[in-house]
């Protein structure tokens, strides 16, 4: 029997453009999926008990069974290898929270705990990696990151395929913040691919905002560092507006963001790939994220109250 954990992320800059080369920043939080996998006689079974958002796991069923064929293969395990697998663990398995990276990493570890394989945290990252390609087609390597090191991090994906660049934040202590749901499943892949086709067939419109998302990376890490939440907060807020633009967020995104802003969030924007999954709210103190929470709860509405920069594997 093998056990393995990964971390769940939430990204505060970047998501989409970081498939594109911009520099992004993610943190993991402080909830995870766990993994058990043993060897079984005949045939992949899989139990996932996670709580998730309504038909999560009918709907990334296929692609989570080719990401472990893609997981085996990269292990130079045989791809077909019988396997029983249990998923669990704290983290609800909603679109936007990196659900997909972080069940891959628990299962890559659970997989190398079974069969004393000995990888390393880098290797598991890379077979992760190669996981999360069954789910959005051209990942850019951010969830799988946050998810195996955990911490806060910007991040920057080589385009060519060389080494990602990768740099821990520092950060003064770890930051409040509520992350609502839509309810809504998101299709991650179709949402990458749909912003590379735009982006593609209207440079002119996207080529400048992907610098003005850039610039906000920049100016997002610097304003972490620096302990100016409020210039944070503001930041994205921009960064909303952008993802709106490139046509990502949606009528319930944005209504979330909205109650989140009208609660006294100092920040508040999609989070992931959009289309649905979830949104982040930046609520730096008990009191404001328990104000947030509390909105979310009483339109019915699921969340999760968690904290950015507190956990690092």
């Amino acid at each position: 029997m093998g056990k393995g954990s990964g971390y769940g992320k939430v990204i505060l800059f970047g998501e989409h453009f970081v498939v594109h080369g911009v520099p992004g920043i993610v943190s993991a939080i402080d909830s995870s999926t766990d993994a058990i996998v043993t060897k079984a006689k005949n045939g992949l079974i899989i139990k996932d008990e996670r709580k998730t958002a309504k038909g999560y796991s009918e709907e990334k069923r296929l692609q989570q069974i080719e990401s472990i064929e893609r997981m085996l293969k990269a292990m130079e395990l045989d791809p077909k290898t019988p396997l029983d697998i249990w998923i669990g663990g704290s983290l609800p398995g909603f679109s936007g929270l990196g659900a997909s990276a972080a069940s891959s990493v628990a299962i890559a570890r659970a997989i190398n705990e079974e069969f004393n394989l000995s990888l390393s945290n880098e290797r598991i990252n890379q077979i992760a990696y190669e996981a999360e390609i069954a789910y959005a087609g051209n990942p850019s390597g951010i969830d799988n990151t946050a998810a195996t090191y955990g911490g806060l991090m910007l991040f920057k994906k080589n385009p060519a395929g060389g080494q990602d660049h990768i740099e821990r934040l520092k950060i003064q202590e770890p930051i409040e913040i509520v992350i609502g749901s839509t309810g809504k499943v998101a299709n991650t892949k179709a949402m990458v691919e749909g912003v590379a086709e735009r982006k593609k067939a209207n440079p002119t419109k996207y080529d400048p905002l992907f610098n003005q998302a850039e610039a906000l990376a920049a100016a997002g890490c610097k304003a972490l560092e620096a302990g100016n939440l409020k210039e944070v907060g503001e930041l994205m807020n921009e960064n909303h507006k952008i993802l709106q633009e490139i046509g990502v967020s949606s009528i319930e995104l944005d209504h979330l963001v909205d109650i989140a802003r009208k609660q006294g969030a100092i920040g508040a924007k999609l989070t992931g790939g959009g289309g649905g999954g979830c949104m982040v709210a930046l609520t730096p103190s008990k009191e404001l994220q328990e104000k947030v929470a509390n909105a979310f709860k009483t339109e019915g509405l699921e969340f999760l109250a968690t904290k950015i920069g507190a956990i690092t594997h």
